[in-house]
């Protein structure tokens, strides 16, 4: 039996995302598909559209076997340790393969990359050090870093590490090697749509974040893009909730944070570095939207998805204390979503010999990385109107994982 395993966020899903894993499936020759899904807030630290349980339905509905919850402590991180999380999860149910989408679509310059920084790890770090006493931000001093340990090399043995898929691709391929992990990893090469694009280029196939765009400019003509149960579930989502959610409605929330925190309290908050607190109390008072406090917050060494990924720890209160406390190599349980029956099968003959704990109510389950979890569900559920906010957060306790019949 050949297990394949994916990383994703599903925000929402679309064609893309069916592409990857059809054509995923079809290398790997998978007789079962893990997904590991950031829950609440993504790597790029913003709220996902919808829940995790309507994006665990929009995986199931598209030939998903089992959705496990990447934890808000990696989810919300840095490439490195969004991937370290990952794989943890992913190596801990089993798979033989990991496949990811990226830019360069062929694995061996990603072995190439990974055997070259390994030999030259101390140097390379050195560099990263000098580039960031620069000024400039984390991921470009990691770009010219290796740019510059490439000189004299054959570019094309090696992967762009510019580009943010062939990066995580990247950190997934170190983190197997690092956590001694069986797993293959193996790529599919991203099509039509560039992980930022912001417009749509081509008649299918579309970035989630030209996705989103148009949803939120009232631009609803995104059937051709997405699949239809990603289509009826969106609709049904913001029929049932009245909303669907994007970091403009948490702005108000966040403004009384930061206004009402004092300097040493923003300070304690994970990611504030280097004097962030003081700039952060000076430009939200001047500031009337998400949008215009993030523009005014951007600066050359602070890129938009880090002052995100920080506004995000303001607004559930996760403290440099609670993330360091923690050691963010593995994560230490498995929190299962959904799966087929199918899936179901798969974690009944196996779940005696997980690698971690399975847990299928967070109820029956206690760690402070799981806390954090339930601080996210909290924070992203407080903008919804009483009684929908609490059903929605015993919801959290109480529902077991989603199940559906193998299509």
């Amino acid at each position: 039996m050949n297990v394949l395993g994916i990383v994703v966020e599903y925000n929402p899903f679309h064609n893309g995302h069916l592409f990857h894993l059809n054509e995923s499936k079809k290398m790997t020759n998978a007789d079962i598909v893990i997904a590991v899904m950031s829950g609440y807030f993504l790597q790029r630290g913003e709220p996902a559209i919808v829940s995790k349980w309507t994006r665990t339905e929009m995986a199931l509905a598209s030939g998903v076997d089992l959705v496990v919850e990447l934890p808000y402590a990696f989810a919300t991180q840095k490439a490195e340790t969004f991937a370290n999380g990952a794989v943890s999860i992913l190596d801990a149910l089993y798979c033989d393969f990991l496949c990811f989408g990226s830019e360069t679509g062929e694995i061996e310059p990603f072995l190439a990359t990974k055997e070259m920084l390994s030999k030259a790890e101390k140097n390379y770090e050195e560099l990263i050090k000098h580039y960031i006493k620069t000024g400039i931000s984390y991921p470009k001093a990691l770009t010219l870093a290796f740019q510059n340990l490439q000189s004299g090399e054959h570019d094309s043995c090696f992967i762009d590490l510019s580009l943010p898929n062939n990066i995580l691709g990247y950190h997934y391929v170190k983190a197997i090697h690092d956590q001694e992990s069986s797993m293959k990893p193996t790529t599919i090469k991203r099509t039509s749509a560039g992980y930022h694009d912001l417009h749509f280029h081509s008649p299918t196939i579309a970035s989630a974040t030209s996705i989103r765009k148009a949803i939120f400019s009232d631009n609803r003509e995104i059937g051709a893009y997405v699949p239809n149960q990603t289509f009826n579930l969106l609709n049904d989502y913001e029929r049932q909730h009245q909303i669907l959610h994007q970091w403009e409605c948490y702005f108000h929330l966040l403004k009384y944070r930061i206004m009402t925190m004092s300097l040493d309290e923003i300070n304690a908050i994970y990611e504030v570095e280097e004097g962030l607190e003081y700039r952060l109390k000076q430009q939200i008072q001047k500031a009337t939207s998400f949008q215009e406090f993030m523009e005014r917050m951007k600066t050359k060494r602070y890129t938009w998805t880090r002052l995100q990924r920080l506004c995000t720890h303001i607004l559930t209160n996760t403290t440099k204390n609670q993330i360091k406390s923690q050691t963010l190599q593995r994560s230490p349980y498995i929190r299962l979503l959904g799966m087929s029956s199918n899936g179901r099968e798969y974690l009944s003959t196996h779940k005696k010999k997980m690698k971690l704990p399975v847990i299928s109510k967070i109820s029956t389950f206690k760690h402070p990385i799981l806390d954090l979890d339930v601080k996210a569900a909290n924070t992203y559920f407080m903008i919804m109107p009483e009684p929908l906010r609490s059903e929605l957060l015993q919801k959290e306790f109480a529902t077991p994982p989603i199940r559906i019949e193998k299509i």
